[in-house]
């Protein structure tokens, strides 16, 4: 299978304005996003809605391509941008902006899920361990996802899921197998033109989480499994971690 690899990255941002370009170890953020892709995939690009991110990617040697600032999820922003750059290949992963230690085993995990033909879309967990704790798992900025037997998803959710009948809550880690999704998506490209003109359903709009419009809507999310963790980026305080982390590391 041919992949391309979009990089979606806006300035705007209610808990970090600017994130895209916040230095981290030397570079701006959305170029270690962008190295570490590269270092997989030929085809990367960012897609934006702001000429400072334009001009600090093509300043690295880096591809972008601009597109609205109306949209309203990353995955609107990687189809236009996939409309506009008119490569085809068979499916485009959707890499997040604020991943600036995104793996190559991750990426590979997420491509590896179209092996299965039945796959339509693609996405990325972590089981959660016992060090993370209760506090961790509770986290309703942390969606969980269920998987069936295949590796598909069943559900995604904002709360813990499943519920564990007659275990404390504070053994439940000990007990069972709990998924942290991570933001990575991949599609083929049919069907990313076609999940993005999709309305919002109902689960969407109850959880906050686009991609349970896809479930309803009967498309297969296959799931790539990772046992490594990376830092994600949404505030000035995971900037601060994310620098700690580079030097515990020498990278």
């Amino acid at each position: 299978m041919k992949f391309i690899a979009i990089i979606p990255a806006r300035y705007a941002s209610t808990r970090f304005e600017g994130k895209p370009l916040a230095i981290l170890g030397g570079k701006p953020v959305i170029q270690r996003v962008y190295e570490q892709v590269a270092g997989v995939l030929d085809d990367v690009y960012v897609a934006t809605d702001d000429e400072r991110i334009m001009s600090a990617v093509r300043a690295f040697g880096g591809r972008a391509v601009m597109t609205s600032a109306d949209h309203a999820s990353g995955t609107d922003r990687c189809r236009e941008a996939y409309e506009k750059l008119g490569i085809e290949c068979d499916a485009v992963i959707n890499v997040q902006g604020d991943e600036p230690f995104i793996s190559a085993s991750q990426i590979e995990a997420v491509m590896h899920c179209f092996d299965d033909e039945a796959t339509d879309i693609a996405t990325l967990v972590r089981p959660f361990t016992e060090e993370d704790g209760l506090a961790a798992l509770e986290n309703p900025n942390s969606p969980k996802v269920v998987l069936g037997e295949d590796n598909r998803a069943i559900y995604f959710s904002r709360s813990v899921i499943p519920f564990v009948r007659g275990v404390p809550r504070e053994e439940w880690l000990a007990k069972h197998t709990f998924y942290k999704h991570i933001g990575m998506y991949a599609f083929r490209a049919d069907v990313l033109r076609k999940v993005a003109s999709l309305p919002r359903s109902p689960l969407e709009c109850a959880e906050s989480l686009e991609q349970l419009r896809w479930l309803e809507n009967g498309y297969r999310i296959g799931v790539g499994i990772t046992h490594v963790e990376t830092i994600g980026i949404d505030t000035p305080e995971d900037l601060a971690a994310a620098e700690r982390f580079l030097a515990a590391h020498n990278r």
